[in-house]
């Protein structure tokens, strides 16, 4: 798409979200803010911007409309233009031009969702994870920064006391505690 980099391409596709949240070209235009807003009085018949919506998805729809307009040679500009002929304002074609722009980024928005099915985002993926390879049980980060429920660690199993061997003693020198390590567990338990 003309005048969309990578930069705004990331914008609209994160902040979109799920395309399917739109029931139409129009609810998407109403939540990214270029719907026009009619304010009108008697016979005059005004439309102006629109105050509303996610600023971010409005000033990605705005930079795509100025780039289009810079261009001599793009669609946007002849569209700018022919608006211009009509009669508009510069201030209303690129609001007209606004509006064009976000209906084509939902255009592409709905070619991509129907393209990526799987699960994944990757078409015939039908694990559960991801196309970036993690799994649901396993923390992307940290498990003190997730929200992810893993299983505790197992402990270890406690030692029977007859198989287990006699507590270190640090107040005896290196010498009597190679001595008594060579002797029996009863001689052990007896000494001590």
């Amino acid at each position: 798409m003309f005048g969309v980099g990578p930069f705004i391409a990331a914008t609209v596709t994160g902040e979109a979200g799920a395309v399917s949240r739109f029931a139409g070209r129009d609810n998407f235009a109403s939540y990214n803010g270029t719907a026009p807003v009619e304010v009108s009085s008697g016979r005059r018949k005004v439309c102006r911007l629109s105050l509303r919506g996610n600023r971010r998805l409005n000033h990605a729809a705005h930079m795509t409309a100025v780039t289009r307009v810079r261009y001599p040679h793009s669609q946007g500009r002849a569209y700018y233009d022919k608006k211009i002929a009509e009669g508009k304002t510069a201030k209303e074609a690129l609001r007209a031009l606004n509006r064009q722009v976000s209906d084509a980024f939902y255009k592409h928005l709905k070619a991509d969702a129907a393209r990526a099915k799987g699960p994944g985002g990757q078409a015939g993926n039908d694990s559960p994870a991801s196309a970036a390879g993690s799994h649901p049980k396993t923390p992307a980060l940290r498990p003190g920064h997730s929200r992810t429920k893993t299983d505790p660690t197992p402990r270890r199993p406690q030692r029977n006391n007859r198989t287990s061997q006699a507590p270190l003693d640090t107040k005896r020198s290196r010498s009597e505690r190679l001595a008594a390590a060579r002797r029996s567990p009863v001689e052990v338990r007896r000494s001590a």
